[in-house]
Parts: structure tokens; C-alpha cells; sequence
């Protein structure tokens, strides 16, 4: 098996159902954690030196306490039925925070080494950039929670992407592993996924949802790997070109991505596989996918 993908339930920490961090081999700047009400709604992380934004992946609410300095405050965020309705409440909580939070669903920790301490910041769901990438087939839906136009954090970009059935997200595959100011950014990348049959239909029996995704190296460090994912799995993306990442038809794909790096700006430079970057000039004759965006309703 890769040193990059885990499958789901294979980096349990106690009652999280997964964490990624820098205990993993050759990972350093970003990192995830995910609790799940099944495991106890309790949960508590100590303060550090991690910028975090928190969001329900879906269930009711989490009320969370953060304190600052000392100083204590609590804040409801509101969840969804599903990854695939809509956006929802992200909050964001700077170094040196400790946090506790009672939830009756499942609740996304995504982090990032960091070292300037920013405001906390609740975005609601309302107002949580809605944006739909490419065109046809590769169409997708982006919510730009912690975008670097989005979010006054120090080190951390992040978003959710989703790709409904049969489409295919990361075209033309990309990298940011080489630092070139204004061109290219070195980030390392964690991909969380999730899947579910296609929303627009009622399978009858069981189901096995797939998708697939790709990395590659851009120069002479080692990294060739097709991966056949299922939801709760996850990717490391250290370096090299990666996507497309492929919504098997019947089969709505969501991943989470969160990124920094070394660089000594925050930004988000990604240059394409210059094999493939003529694939772009193809969607100024095609139509978005009429079935994004998806919604709550």
C-alpha cells in the first residue's frame, strides 16, 4: 500500500475516527481531524501552534468553546443532511486556542501549522463563496470556505469540492510543490473523500460507491499511484502533479482539501501538466452541468 493513501478507519487516534498530523511519515505543514457523535459527543483539542476551521460534514449543530488568552466564548455551528447539500457554517480559531465542542454529528477539524494568530471568524453558510469550475464533464462545485481571498488566516487555504456522477474534478491535473514567487506555491495537500449514489436517483440494494484519483511526479522525486477510493478514504499529496479526480457514473464524489507549506506568502499558485492544459481552451464551447449547484434543498 502507498505511504500516501489511508483508508478510512486506518488513522484512528482514540475517539477520533481520523486524524492526520505530523506523526505521519514525511508530513509536516497541514493536517485533519474528524469526530463523530457515534464515538461520544464530547470532544476537546489543547491549544498549539495550529490554525484550525471547524464544519459539520453533516447532523444538527455543534456547540463549540474556545478559549483565548483566558478568555472564554461559545459559538453554534449549524449542520446539513449531507456533504452533498450545500455549504455550512465554517468557523475559524487561530493558534494557540484551546477548543472543546459537543456535537450531534460528524465534525471536520482541517489545520495548519502556522505562526501569526488572526481572528476568529464564523462564516455562515449564506455567505460561503459558492463557485462553479470548469465546464461539460468537468464541471464542479467549489465552496471557497478558506480560500486566500476568503479567509484572514496565516498559512491554511482550504476548500470542499463536489463532482456529481460522472464528472471529473482536477482538470488539467496540477501541482504546487516548487516554490516561484507569483507562479507556483509549495504546499502539501491532505484530500479527505466521501461518495454516495447519485442524488437525483433511488438505487434498489446495496451499492458500492467509487471514484479514482491520480498523482504523479513533475521532476525526479518518486510518485506514480492510481487510487481507488471510497468514501472516509484519504490522500497525501506531498508533491507531484495530481488530479483528476474521477466521479464514477451513479456516484457523487466530495473531497475536502486543505493546504500549506513553507513559502513566505500565503498563497494558492498551482501550474498545470503542460501536456494537458489545452483541455481549459475546451470548456469556452461547453455549458456548466446543469445539475450544480447542489443545494440544502
Amino acid at each position: 500500500m502507498s505511504q500516501w493513501y489511508y483508508p478510512k478507519g486506518s488513522l484512528r487516534q482514540g475517539r477520533w475516527e481520523a486524524v492526520v498530523d505530523e506523526s505521519l511519515p514525511g508530513w509536516t505543514y497541514t493536517g485533519m481531524r474528524l469526530a463523530n457523535s457515534a464515538d461520544g459527543p464530547d470532544f476537546t483539542i489543547p491549544a498549539d501552534g495550529k490554525e484550525r476551521v471547524i464544519y459539520m460534514l453533516d447532523g444538527g449543530s455543534t456547540e463549540v468553546t474556545y478559549s483565548i488568552d483566558g478568555a472564554s466564548e461559545s459559538v453554534t455551528i449549524q449542520g446539513r443532511q449531507s456533504v452533498f447539500h450545500g455549504a455550512v457554517d465554517y468557523l475559524y480559531l487561530p493558534i494557540h486556542t484551546d477548543i472543546s465542542f459537543t456535537t450531534d454529528g460528524r465534525v471536520m477539524v482541517v489545520e495548519a501549522v502556522a505562526s501569526v494568530s488572526q481572528p476568529v471568524h464564523l462564516r455562515k453558510a449564506a455567505d460561503v463563496p459558492l463557485l462553479l469550475r470548469g465546464a461539460g464533464k468537468s464541471t464542479r462545485q467549489i465552496h471557497d470556505f478558506g480560500g486566500v481571498e476568503h479567509l484572514d488566516a496565516d498559512r491554511m487555504v482550504a476548500v470542499e469540492v463536489i463532482a456529481p456522477s460522472g464528472n471529473w474534478s482536477g482538470v488539467p491535473p496540477h501541482k504546487h510543490d516548487t516554490y516561484v514567487p507569483g507562479v507556483e506555491s509549495n504546499l502539501e495537500e491532505v484530500y479527505y473523500f466521501e461518495l454516495a449514489p447519485d442524488r437525483a436517483y433511488e438505487p434498489n440494494g446495496e451499492t458500492d460507491p467509487i471514484a479514482y484519483f491520480r498523482t504523479y511526479s513533475g521532476d525526479d522525486r518518486e510518485m506514480d499511484e492510481l487510487f481507488e477510493i471510497r468514501s472516509g478514504d484519504i490522500v497525501l499529496v506531498p508533491y507531484g502533479y495530481h488530479g483528476p479526480a474521477e466521479a464514477m457514473p451513479g456516484y457523487d464524489l466530495y473531497f475536502m482539501n486543505v493546504m500549506a507549506g513553507p513559502d513566505p506568502e500565503r498563497a494558492w499558485n498551482a501550474v498545470d501538466d503542460p501536456k494537458h492544459t489545452w483541455i481549459r481552451n475546451t470548456w469556452n464551447s461547453e455549458e456548466k452541468d446543469p445539475r450544480l449547484p447542489y443545494t440544502a434543498s
